[in-house]
């Protein structure tokens, strides 16, 4: 086993963090220092990322939670490179702000690295992040195991191939086999309480990720929307979410208590 200098071990174990999350361990690691280019300026955010034990190599999630030096002492045997871990941007006192906003962004390789227009996810990436600077604080959870809704990348890729034979994205996911969206918030949310405890405002259109911060006790005191980049290449894509995924128009503007 890799020997480990103590002053390692120190400097790590103030930056690591276990999230309880059902019978699994998270651990979280930050915050980072990361500074970002939006619209040309750079703002500062703090940068976290996640990991749940049943990940990394050994039997880790059976027994009380990994001391720092265990944690570090199975990352090379995990092969983490070959899977994604998720992340979450924080902006501002997000801790202790009377009100904060959070978006829940899936990823999406195709939009937010190539800037596809088949979607709007790159556009609703920025956006976001643009309006949590904006407002003074906040969160952007990254969640990397939600590629197209939690299908996978290469499932995607053949999902694109159907619809580009006339399927819309729902039946495209039906006929590979899978439901329209399998995508899970747990662990997200369980980060989200670590981090804060006070009331957050939802940016998404997505009713599923309100009902799920709602479901699990989370103080959510409302939603916003994040509409536009329609161009001729997501026009469907889009209507498709409101039509058959029951996302909300671009009209509407909900309450969790409404």
């Amino acid at each position: 086993m890799h020997t480990i200098q103590t002053d390692i071990i120190s400097i790590l174990k103030r930056k690591i963090t276990t999230v309880p999350s059902g019978d699994k361990m998270i651990y979280l690691v930050g915050p980072v220092r990361l500074p970002v280019s939006l619209g040309g300026e750079t703002h500062i955010f703090q940068w976290y990322c996640w990991l749940r034990c049943d990940k990394m190599a050994g039997d880790t999630c059976q027994d009380e939670p990994q001391s720092t030096e265990q944690i570090i002492s199975r990352l090379s045997a995990s092969n983490l490179a070959e899977m994604q871990q998720s992340s979450v941007l924080v902006y501002g006192d997000f801790a202790n702000a009377p009100d904060a906003l959070i978006r829940m962004h899936s990823i999406c390789h195709t939009g937010d690295i190539f800037g596809s227009k088949r979607c709007d996810c790159g556009y609703q990436l920025e956006q976001s992040m643009k309006m949590i600077v904006k407002h003074g604080n906040g969160a952007l959870f990254y969640l990397a195991n939600h590629e197209g809704r939690g299908i996978g990348l290469f499932s995607k890729a053949m999902a694109y191939v159907l619809q580009e034979e006339g399927y819309d994205t729902v039946d495209a996911n039906l006929q590979l086999g899978f439901q329209d969206d399998i995508r899970s918030y747990d662990d997200a949310i369980q980060v989200l309480k670590e981090l804060r405890s006070k009331p957050v405002t939802l940016i998404t259109n997505n009713p599923r990720k309100l009902d799920a911060l709602v479901a699990s006790g989370a103080d959510v005191s409302g939603r916003v929307p994040l509409w536009g980049d329609v161009s001729e290449f997501n026009k469907r894509y889009l209507e498709t979410k409101v039509r058959r995924s029951g996302h909300f128009d671009s009209s509407s503007r909900t309450n969790p208590s409404s």
